[in-house]
């Protein structure tokens, strides 16, 4: 009797023991999830973790990358320049009777622009219609310091200047070899357009590509724009003297002028230009050197325009060129044999189609340089080759 209650005993646990690990597998199979949901839990952790880090890489392409090498090497540029204003009414002599002697009046303008740092120990380029005659300058670092800058040397006819301040093992950029400059290429602009710069002490970015290269840019007050690189990425007001940047981190420009598309507007409409970096370090490096560029000649020559009266009274294909109308006696031009009546179709190798294109050319020089004129004189051409000595 004792032996059965004992087998029936033992019989029940087993019957429990049986009975849940058979609720265990059938649970396992309806319901598998339950079972994982830590470990799940843990994947779907890291899956997400694994998300965000691939994404940030993604966002950190070569054009951030750029910006970020760059940036530091920017500063933004303010500057005060003195300047005389008259009252234009005194000019006549009517209002001269009733007011008397008008004196000028001497009036404090500010202007800003932007620059580059190309050195450690704080020389800074920009263009000169940005610093070139201001008399006082104050550079904001992206460190939020601003310090006193001076002028080094300027040159107005290339609208390049070049800054120093007293610092230190300062952040600089590398200048490129702009004739490597590739049409189409993306490139990046950074600077201080509308003085942006002095809210968080850091440049403004737009990006484009490059347009066009080797142009020429009208700008007046004889500049002499030529080798530019033309750009979409916009630029604006407060820009000039900024760096154009490739997606390397190098520096192939400096952003300098903007057509705007007509009197009434003065914004971006995606067609800007900056100055090549080959003629920036050229034009630097001389002021660095000299304090400035030597241009005080006198060609010793007239010209004016070819017109239809013209090109038909002397033979003419067309109304390429200009014709020399007047040689001052004893002046270089005539010492190198130019004579009147000269029909000058090419200034150092370049072909010349009117006016403007001497005119460019001749003001790129400077004393030292040789002025090589191919002239139709008599139906031939012949060259005539004019040592540009300084002006007494």
């Amino acid at each position: 009797m004792s032996l059965n209650l004992n087998k029936g005993k033992i019989i029940v646990p087993v019957a429990l023991v049986l009975t849940l690990i058979a609720g265990l597998i059938i649970g396992r199979i309806l319901i598998p999830g339950y079972f994982n949901v830590n470990n799940k839990s843990n994947l779907i952790q890291q899956d997400k973790q694994q998300v965000i880090q691939d994404i940030s890489q993604e966002r950190h392409n070569a054009i951030t990358k750029a910006i970020e090498k760059v940036s530091p090497a920017i500063v933004g540029i303010n500057v005060e320049e003195v300047r005389e204003i008259r009252n234009p009414f005194f000019d006549d002599p009517f209002f001269r009777q009733f007011f008397g002697q008008d004196y000028p009046q001497r009036q404090v303008i500010r202007g800003l622009g932007s620059g580059f740092l190309i050195s450690d120990d704080g020389y800074i380029l920009t263009n000169d219609h940005v610093a070139g005659n201001a008399t006082k300058i104050s550079v904001t670092l992206t460190s939020g310091e601003t310090v006193d800058a001076k002028v080094v040397g300027s040159d107005p006819v290339t609208d390049i200047a070049l800054l120093k301040i007293e610092k230190n093992n300062l952040p600089y950029v590398n200048l490129a070899n702009s004739d490597n400059v590739i049409i189409g290429e993306w490139v990046i602009a950074l600077g201080n357009p509308f003085g942006l710069f002095e809210i968080n002490s850091k440049p403004t970015v737009t990006v484009g590509v490059v347009s066009a290269v080797n142009m020429k840019a009208s700008g007046g007050e004889n500049r002499v724009y030529k080798d530019m690189i033309q750009t979409d990425a916009s630029i604006n007001s407060g820009n000039s003297g900024g760096p154009l940047v490739d997606v390397e981190g190098n520096v192939i420009g400096m952003n300098t002028i903007i057509y705007t598309g007509g009197s009434f507007s003065s914004g971006s409409i995606g067609v800007g230009f900056a100055i090549s970096s080959n003629r920036v370090k050229k034009i630097s490096e001389e002021l660095k050197a000299k304090g400035k560029i030597d241009r005080n000649f006198d060609v010793g020559f007239r010209i004016q325009g070819i017109d239809d009266r013209i090109a038909k009274y002397y033979g003419l294909k067309d109304k390429n060129g200009v014709i020399v109308t007047q040689i001052i006696k004893g002046g270089i031009s005539d010492q190198a044999g130019l004579k009147p009546e000269d029909i000058i179709i090419g200034v150092n190798n370049e072909k010349v189609r009117d006016q403007q294109d001497l005119i460019y050319a001749v003001n790129d020089l400077r004393v030292g340089d040789v002025l090589k004129l191919t002239v139709l004189r008599d139906g031939s051409e012949k060259i005539i080759e004019i040592d540009l000595k300084s002006a007494k």
